[in-house]
């Protein structure tokens, strides 16, 4: 049988988050015999089984463990762990699992699909992936950012699109085998995910599946792995790289304060300047970096340089990601919500100096001894709050002893109040307080945009002269 064939194929769908119920509706409409398994059993998961049934899937709420009887492919959300039972049971016998991506992939049109522009990395990605539509689409592409943001996946490949472009995360990776990108990239690795994966090599095997055969591999010059993961990939079609120094042939790189481009002109000896580092918003290196990366694709797929610029000055930031909030009493207050590992809370210490540092959450067994290492000389001061507070104030005892450090214990919805009253007190006319928490923060708030957005109420209620005091 085809793969592009679908009808009579009975496929379970293991979850119905957002991409399993995509893939659930998309299967349906080609004719497989579905079967949907979700553990909850809440009242959204009654009202999604019912737009399913309509649709002929069959809804199995409150029992994810077990396999349908009959299942001859396994359709699993990004989260679910290769360890689960449902998922061991269906590799013990035999029986196919892939994502949502790679049914994506498999539901391509024959002809006329739409090439993929890739994008993984520990950090950066769905900046990266909305920088990249926005260049597209300048160029006077139909183009549209989708996987691990946005549209899913499976929903755009039917779709005229003339480009897609791709965010993928190591999730999604490990179960994806076939994909073949037209240019792909991976952005930076530093360790995370590491409870999923079980190791830091099986999470960098899953970033690497990224540089397939054909692809033009687009890397980062100033990040090892990446670099490695580039020069290892077997049948690419050319590799680029970018870097935040002057560019070498062959890169993308920063020449004083252009953006400019010595890999995809006609010779080795031409630059062509894509854009200014005043086109870049926020600006931060490490956004920079992004926007590079964003411009090696878009040249890889023939976008001119000037569409480059007008992509970026088009680039609106998503929320929570070094996003600046008010300035009160001459202190500068950024919300970095996103940055929920030491990677990332790295790349946003680096922009500022000095800083009062408010951090926090669930650290998922990461250290962070390297990172308070690093950024202990830009700090005015620190606030922790959440469960694994413990652990950065044993690492600022270590590596910053002279940096005060207030703690905060409290957990209830006042709680981010008083985390910024106290960085408030700590810092002085031309500081930035940053809420670079390293953690997850599912330890105090549902998500990281519920915690980014209750630091910037506390942050407007500052600036409106009430604060709850400490």
């Amino acid at each position: 049988m085809s793969e592009r064939r679908w009808d009579g194929r009975s496929v379970c769908v293991a979850g119905l988050g957002v991409s399993g119920r995509a893939a659930a509706r998309v299967l349906a409409g080609h004719g497989a015999r579905v079967t949907a398994v979700d553990a909850r059993d809440g009242a959204d998961q009654h009202a999604l089984a019912a737009e399913l049934e309509a649709l002929g899937v069959t809804v199995r709420l409150g029992d994810g463990e077990t396999l349908p009887g009959g299942t001859d492919l396994v359709v699993t959300s990004p989260g679910w762990r290769p360890d689960v039972p449902l998922l061991a049971a269906a590799a013990a016998a035999g029986i196919e699992i892939i994502g949502e991506v790679e049914l994506a992939w498999r539901l391509r049109p024959a002809e006329g699909a739409a090439p993929w522009l890739a994008i993984t990395g520990t950090d950066g990605k769905t900046t990266v992936v909305r920088m990249l539509a926005c260049m597209l689409t300048a160029a006077g592409h139909e183009a549209l950012a989708v996987g691990n943001v946005g549209t899913p996946i499976v929903e755009a490949v039917t779709k005229p699109y003339d480009v897609l472009a791709v965010e993928l995360s190591s999730y999604q990776l490990h179960w994806s085998s076939s994909l073949r990108p037209f240019a792909s990239t991976v952005l930076n690795v530093a360790p995370d995910h590491l409870d999923w994966h079980g190791s830091m090599d099986a999470y960098v095997a899953a970033k690497a599946e990224i540089f397939a055969p054909g692809c033009v591999a687009v890397y980062n010059a100033d990040d090892a792995t990446s670099t490695a993961l580039a020069e290892r990939a077997e049948g690419v079609d050319r590799r680029a790289g970018f870097t935040l120094s002057v560019p070498r042939p062959g890169e993308l790189g920063v020449v004083e304060d252009l953006l400019v481009d010595r890999a995809f002109t006609a010779s080795a000896n031409e630059a062509a300047e894509l854009a200014a580092l005043g086109d870049v918003h926020p600006f931060a290196p490490h956004n920079v970096a992004n926007a590079l990366a964003a411009a090696g694709l878009a040249r890889a797929y023939g976008v001119p340089p000037e569409a480059v610029r007008e992509g970026l000055r088009a680039f609106v930031p998503e929320p929570h990601r070094i996003q600046h909030v008010a300035d009160v009493g001459g202190v500068a207050y950024v919300n970095d919500s996103k940055a929920t590992q030491p990677h990332a809370a790295a790349a946003s210490l680096a922009a500022y100096e000095p800083v009062v540092w408010i951090a926090g959450g669930l650290l998922k067994g990461l250290d962070v001894d390297d990172l308070v290492r690093s950024c202990a000389p830009r700090l005015r001061g620190a606030v922790l709050m959440g469960r694994d507070r413990h652990r950065l104030a044993e690492a600022l005892g270590r590596h910053a002893p002279d940096v005060p450090v207030v703690d905060v214990p409290d957990t209830d919805t006042g709680a981010m109040d008083r985390v910024v009253n106290e960085a408030s007190a700590l810092a002085r006319p031309g500081d930035t307080v940053l809420l670079a928490p390293v953690g997850a923060s599912f330890d105090m708030f549902t998500d990281y945009p519920a915690r980014g957005n209750a630091f910037i109420a506390a942050v407007e209620r500052l600036a409106a002269g009430n604060a709850v005091r400490p």
